[in-house]
């Protein structure tokens, strides 16, 4: 969950815009029904005054979010965005090993009209195109990276469960609710009357990178946001306990 929300880590700003890491269990913006929550677009309000949303990002993803602060910065930004122009790249941890070192995700994405609020892969979808990329591969996982070329609702999450390797976490779309050392540390002891704590409680997705054309001084722009503590700890970990292990196909064993 969040703490010190008050206390966003602003990544970049100027007079035009501001990029703020945003931490996991924040939402982007208030809620319909609760809009009392705190949310990034009412605490930025607070510390810079008028605030335009330009992106958004599930309230458990972490990383790099931008926000324009005038009207112009924001037609400007929007019109990048509609066009595919901003290269939006994300990490994540999936299940299982990868074994494409790259491939393009290209499954139509429509709301799932059995569970609300949710998305499904279907024919009669909207197009829908992730480029993926293997950056680290363990034994049970792989470190990824996705780039949405396209901007559905949820679409990396559904394009990665629709080729099998749904994120490591992820309630909605895979089969994890939460991920425990014990999976993977032989012989994990716990203290006495203790309970282990998850590594991860949620969907291990990271905004890592932005890259546009500055609004105002038509420069292009990356901005780029570390991991937070749970996905550091759980990486940490799978290098530790599950180890990849790659055998060619010329390899035998007598």
């Amino acid at each position: 969950m969040v703490n010190n929300t008050k206390h966003l880590e602003i990544l970049y700003s100027d007079d035009s815009i501001v990029a703020v890491n945003k931490p996991a269990g924040l939402l982007t913006l208030p809620d319909r029904f609760k809009s009392e929550l705190p949310n990034v677009r009412g605490l930025l309000i607070e510390k810079f005054g008028e605030i335009f949303t330009v992106h958004r990002l599930d309230k458990a993803t972490t990383g790099v979010i931008l926000f324009a602060r005038t009207a112009e910065a924001h037609k400007n930004l929007n019109t990048q965005f509609q066009q595919h122009s901003i290269l939006k790249v994300y990490h994540g941890i999936v299940s299982g090993v990868v074994e494409n070192d790259e491939m393009d995700i290209d499954i139509p994405i429509a709301e799932d009209t059995t569970r609300k609020g949710l998305m499904r892969p279907t024919a009669r979808g909207k197009n829908s195109l992730t480029k993926i990329k293997v950056t680290e591969r363990f034994k049970i996982a792989t470190l990824l990276e996705c780039k949405p070329i396209t901007g559905r609702q949820h679409q990396i999450r559904v394009h990665l469960a629709a080729i099998g390797h749904p994120l490591l976490v992820d309630v909605d779309y895979g089969t994890l609710t939460e991920f425990m050392l014990s999976t993977i540390k032989r012989r994990f002891k716990l203290a006495k009357e203790t309970t282990e704590r998850p590594l991860l409680s949620r969907t291990p997705l990271h905004a890592y990178s932005l890259t546009f054309v500055h609004p105002d001084t038509n420069e292009i722009q990356t901005i780029s946001a570390e991991y937070p503590k749970d996905i550091r700890a759980t990486l940490q970990a799978l290098r530790k306990y599950s180890v990849y292990v790659s055998y060619s196909s010329d390899e035998y064993f007598y």
